[in-house]
């Protein structure tokens, strides 16, 4: 069983940083891919970006490319959303997920088997 939980989340202008973290506890944090999803209000969940197991390789959605940078510190067990230039279509609860398969990044959400309960983003204009 795998326990993520998200904070940093927050209200914060457009051009606005915030950071988020997710704090995994429960098995080995090194031993999964971790990504970050986001549902903006009346919509689908969306992928934002996913890091593999050792912080090597990132990918991330277009709409957040360049502005947003995901890392990992293993020997904290805690993942991070650095968001930058932020802007209002930004706002969303959003999500940190594990896949456990440990398998190749992806945006699809059913490949993730543990999710966080979510942190609030709010970004005003």
């Amino acid at each position: 069983q795998v326990q993520l939980v998200e904070s940093g989340g927050g209200l914060v202008q457009a051009g606005g940083s915030l950071r988020l973290s997710c704090a995994a506890s429960g098995r080995t944090f090194s031993g999964y891919v971790m990504g970050w999803f986001r549902r903006p209000p009346g919509k689908e969940r969306e992928f934002v970006g996913a890091i593999s197991r050792f912080g090597s390789n990132t990918v991330y959605a277009d709409s957040v490319k360049g502005r947003f940078t995901i890392s990992r510190d293993n020997a904290k067990n805690t993942l991070y959303l650095q968001m930058n230039s932020l802007k209002p279509e930004d706002t969303s609860v959003y999500y940190c997920a594990a896949d456990v398969q440990a398998g190749v990044l992806t945006p699809r959400p059913n490949q993730y088997d543990y999710w966080g309960q979510g942190t609030q983003v709010t970004v005003s204009s």
